[in-house]
């Protein structure tokens, strides 16, 4: 696979710009994207972004995540801010979009695929998110720290009626 880096800021952007300007939590976000990408492996055989996801503790990780969001940062795409929420816990990225997503990026599958990630899981947090990869077929088909196929999409049965 192949990191397509246009379709990922964008697809950052547009789950930032749906999400009332922001993404609350760099486990919210990395899962949002896992969804993205495997929801559309799923269906489409090709995922979104292009980016390749390793099995850690906390469910799939894009190992681009860091380089693609920093690099969004440099250039003013997005702003990142650490809140210190909890005594004891980790301060939370607070991902905020200050450009708008350019949409012309994707097609139509896949603006339809962000659009239905958005509604299905935009309104949980991270460790929700977490729960939920963690019961998947990609993530349980993986040891841990190893990179997860795609093609463990298979075997999770997704309804897509919903598209």
């Amino acid at each position: 696979m192949v990191l397509n880096r246009k379709k990922y800021q964008n697809a950052v952007l547009y789950l930032c710009q749906k999400l009332g300007g922001e993404v609350r939590g760099k486990k919210k976000l990395a899962k949002l994207l896992y969804f993205a990408d495997f929801d559309l492996y799923e269906k489409r055989q090709r995922s979104l972004t292009g980016d390749v996801y390793k099995a850690f503790p906390m469910g799939p990780l894009p190992s681009g995540l860091e380089g693609i969001t920093s690099e969004m940062t440099k250039k003013k795409l997005i702003a990142i801010q650490d809140i210190k929420e909890r005594e004891d816990y980790n301060a939370t990225e607070i991902y905020r979009c200050i450009a708008k997503p350019d949409v012309s990026v994707f097609d139509e599958e896949e603006k339809k695929m962000l659009n239905r990630i958005v509604i299905k899981y935009g309104h949980l947090n991270g460790k929700q998110l977490e729960e939920l990869s963690h019961a998947e077929a990609p993530f349980i088909g993986t040891e841990l720290r190893k990179e997860i196929p795609y093609e463990l999409a298979f075997y999770r049965g997704t309804d897509f009626s919903d598209l």
